[in-house]
Formats: C-alpha cells, structure tokens, sequence
C-alpha cells in the first residue's frame, strides 16, 4: 500500500475510533484524525509482530481491523496522558 493509501486509511480509522470511543477530545478532530494515522502505524506493527499479519493491501478486513483498533489504542493512550496534564493544570 502506497503512502496516500496510508493516510487515507488513518484518516477514516481515526474517525472510526472516534465513533467507537466517543466524548470530548483535547485538541479536536484534527487532533484525533492525525492520531488515527499514528494508531493505523502501530496497527500494523502490532499485527505483522504479534499475528504476523500486516497491513499491506487496503480493501482487506485485517488491514482495517488493525488501523482501527490501532487508532482506538492510541486515541485512548492519549486521552489519559493528555487528560492528566490537564487535570495537573487546572
């Protein structure tokens, strides 16, 4: 898969985690969508590393299932950490 293939892909799994995991984000939606890109990344590292299946071809259901629950990962990473300093702040 290409590098456009690869941001288009994050692009909609971010908007997908966002769906799965809703609520306020700090830094918005461009925030998440950039964060769903990360989270498709690690996706298919997770994937090729713990089930040896990787994200190599854009219409399967692994490559998606991958970027999504990815983007979901770290959407939630960054909600905690970015929530803390927060919660420090104020």
């Amino acid at each position: 898969m290409g590098f456009i293939g690869w941001i288009v892909l994050g692009l909609i799994a971010g908007a997908l985690a966002k769906l799965i995991m809703p609520g306020k984000d700090p830094g918005g939606i461009f925030v998440t969508l950039l964060l769903g890109v990360v989270g498709a990344f690690i996706g298919g590292l997770l994937g090729s590393w713990i089930f040896g299946v990787g994200i190599e071809q854009f219409w399967s259901i692994t490559t998606w299932l991958l970027a999504i629950a990815g983007s979901v990962i770290v959407l939630g990473i960054y909600r905690l950490v970015v929530g803390r300093t927060k919660a420090v702040k104020g």
